[in-house]
C-alpha cells in the first residue's frame, strides 16, 4: 500500500509540474510581453528560499483547505511549477531558433498550437530529464508528506519507513526487514537511472550551452 501511495504521488506531480513548468517557461522563453524579464528575475528569486521556509505556510494554507490527509494535500504545492523547473526548461527553449516558431505562426498556429505541436516534441529530452528528476524528488520527499499525510490510508513509503525504525526506540530494530524495505525503495530509483541516466546528464549539459 505504501508503495502504491508513493508511486501515485510521484506520478501526479511529475505530470503536473512537467506540463505547467513546461507552459510557464515557454512564456518566458518565447512571448514578448512587458516586464517579462523582471517577472522571470523576481520568481527566479525564489530559488534562493529554503524549502523550510515555506512549510509551515503551505501547512496553514492546506489545513485551511480541509486538505490535510489526502493525496491532494501531499501534491499540490509542488503539482504546478518550480522554480527550478521553469529556468531549467527556459534555458532549453532559448535555444531554439524563433524562426520556427514564426513559419509556424504563419501557418495558422496561435500559441496554444505553436507549444503543443511545435515546442514540445522537440523538448521532448529536457521534458523526460525533468520529469525523471522530479519524480525522483517526489518519491525520496519526506518531511511535507510526513506533515501532511500521517494517516494510514495516504502514507507514502519513505515516511513508513521512519515510522517503522522508530517503533522499537528501546531495543534494537528488524535491521533485515528495514534493509529489505529501503531497497524497495530505492529500486525505482536505480532503474530510472539505469535507463535514463546518460539522457540526463547530456541535457542537464545542453541546457546549460548558449
Amino acid at each position: 500500500m505504501y508503495l502504491r501511495n508513493s508511486t501515485i504521488v510521484a506520478t501526479v506531480v511529475t505530470l503536473g509540474q512537467t506540463l505547467f513548468s513546461a507552459m510557464a517557461a515557454y512564456a518566458f522563453a518565447r512571448l514578448r510581453w512587458r516586464g517579462r524579464d523582471l517577472v522571470f528575475a523576481i520568481f527566479l528569486s525564489a530559488l534562493m528560499v529554503p524549502s523550510i521556509f515555506t512549510a509551515i505556510p503551505n501547512f496553514v494554507r492546506i489545513k485551511q483547505l480541509g486538505l490535510l490527509n489526502t493525496f491532494a494535500g501531499i501534491v499540490l504545492p509542488t503539482f504546478f511549477m518550480t522554480p527550478f523547473s521553469i529556468f531549467f526548461l527556459r534555458q532549453f527553449f532559448l535555444g531554439i531558433p524563433r524562426e520556427i516558431d514564426e513559419a509556424a505562426m504563419i501557418d495558422g498556429a496561435g500559441p496554444f498550437k505553436v507549444f503543443f505541436r511545435v515546442i514540445v516534441p522537440m523538448a521532448s529530452a529536457p521534458l523526460i530529464t525533468l520529469g525523471v528528476l522530479t519524480f525522483i524528488t517526489s518519491w525520496n520527499d519526506y518531511m511535507w508528506p510526513l506533515l501532511v499525510g500521517q494517516s494510514e490510508n495516504v502514507r507514502v513509503l519513505t515516511v513508513a519507513l521512519g515510522i517503522f525504525r522508530s517503533q522499537k526506540p528501546q531495543g534494537s530494530p528488524d535491521w533485515s526487514a528495514l534493509m529489505a524495505a529501503a531497497l524497495v525503495a530505492a529500486l525505482p530509483i536505480v532503474i530510472l537511472f539505469t535507463i535514463l541516466g546518460k539522457r540526463i546528464v547530456n541535457s542537464i549539459g545542453f541546457t546549460g550551452i548558449k
